[in-house]
């Protein structure tokens, strides 16, 4: 397995959550690529996004990406933006740079999972609810899927029944034990 780790998905996939946890479980370095993408720009994604479009966005996060690339530290757990993996060759970016592992899980769960968690932060969600919430999503993993799929490695979700912290933790207990497999 080469490091870094690039966790992708759709939003609420839990990619912060599970790569903190992961993180702290290898005593690795976390980076959430939006965090970094704010402390870089000045301005958070969304208020990006909103004021720029996301087409500026997504030009912005790459050079992002490959400016965090260029550090000299490897054990580094990235979470990705939900969109990043799709646009131009990003995909063959996050696989020459290091691991990419997909967090997948059915619209339904990640409509739920989103509804939990709220959509203010989530400027092309937001006012978004049920079955309009699930469209919506089932719409955007039609395009998504592909390059989703291309990841090095595919993890299934849920792992476990109960909550999303419960599934989290245990979706990060899954990737730690891979990762420590891995390196024998």
């Amino acid at each position: 397995m080469d490091y870094p780790i690039y966790l992708i998905g759709y939003m609420g996939a839990g990619k912060t959550t599970v790569g903190r946890l992961l993180a702290q479980k290898l005593g690795w370095h976390f980076v959430d690529l939006d965090d970094a993408f704010a402390e870089i720009n000045g301005m958070t994604t969304g208020e990006y996004i909103t004021r720029y479009g996301v087409e500026a966005f997504r030009k912005l996060e790459k050079a992002c990406v490959e400016k965090l690339s260029e550090l000299p530290i490897q054990k580094v757990i990235y979470a990705t933006g939900g969109g990043y993996p799709c646009w131009e060759d990003n995909m063959e970016c996050l696989k020459e740079l290091g691991t990419s592992i997909y967090i997948r899980w059915s619209n339904e769960h990640l409509a739920r999972r989103i509804t939990l968690s709220g959509t203010e932060n989530r400027p092309i969600l937001q006012n978004k609810r049920g079955q309009e919430l699930l469209d919506f999503i089932a719409w955007q993993m039609s395009g998504r899927e592909e390059y989703y799929s291309q990841a090095d490695h595919i993890i299934d979700a849920p792992l476990a029944q109960g909550s999303p912290d419960d599934n989290d933790e245990q979706i990060a207990q899954h990737l730690y034990e891979f990762i420590k497999e891995s390196q024998k």
